[in-house]
């Protein structure tokens, strides 16, 4: 199994569980009367099981380069608190498949942005009428997927 193809498996599994963690999370909310409950009952989870993860390993536990880093490198887990409690929130109003679609919609867009510009430090990849065009047909997916 090449490289490319085992990363492209584990971002498959890692959608199949973004679909089962929002209907999870809407369990939780609906049990809490709180999205936001819900969220931080994932996040503890997550925290958790990742702090087993790295204990366990091998790996580094310490970021000797953190002062150097901007600040903007330490609000990421602000955009995963955001999708875990509005998908809590949205789901059992509009189901999985049609938050997942317009969400890879969004995805998709501020990925073409962040490419385009280099931002965030990446190298600049220019969103090209293929990109773009691709990123309409999302969009009309995520509107089909909703409307069906």
């Amino acid at each position: 199994m090449t490289a490319n193809l085992l990363y492209i498996l584990l971002a498959v599994a890692g959608g199949v569980l973004m679909a089962v963690q929002a209907p999870t999370n809407a369990v939780l909310a609906r049990a809490s009367g709180s999205p936001v409950l819900a969220a931080l009952i994932s996040f503890v989870v997550g925290t958790v099981a990742l702090a087993v993860l790295l204990f366990a390993g091998s790996g580094p536990r310490t970021l000797p380069g953190a002062r150097a880093l901007p600040w903007w490198a330490w609000i990421g887990g602000l955009y995963g608190a955001f999708f875990v409690a509005m998908a809590a929130f949205v789901v059992p109003r509009i189901g999985v498949g049609a938050l997942l679609t317009a969400a890879v919609a969004g995805q998709l867009a501020g990925a073409l942005l962040l490419d385009h510009y280099g931002l965030l430090g990446l190298e600049p990849r220019p969103a090209t009428l293929a990109r773009v065009f691709g990123l309409v047909l999302v969009f009309a997916g995520a509107f089909l997927v909703r409307r069906g």
